[in-house]
């Protein structure tokens, strides 16, 4: 398992994968919003998104885990 960690606090303005999905390195998985900003939060490896631990609209802190990928 990975864990894919939000880098910013924020809220999550938008989740692009839902569980079963394939990913690629690079892919955004979940958009941040920070500061009136939109942040992607990459892949950072290749596999399959096994666990969305966070909803649209929550407030999120840095180093939270977003998702788990296998």
């Amino acid at each position: 398992m990975v864990d894919v960690p939000a880098h910013i606090t924020g809220t999550v303005w938008k989740i692009e994968k839902k569980p079963g999905d394939a990913v690629s390195a690079g892919d955004v998985l979940v958009i941040l919003e920070s500061m009136k900003m939109e942040m992607p939060v990459e892949a950072p490896a290749n596999g399959k998104v096994d666990k969305i631990m966070c909803a649209e609209g929550q407030a999120v802190s840095e180093g939270q885990t977003l998702l788990t990928l296998a």
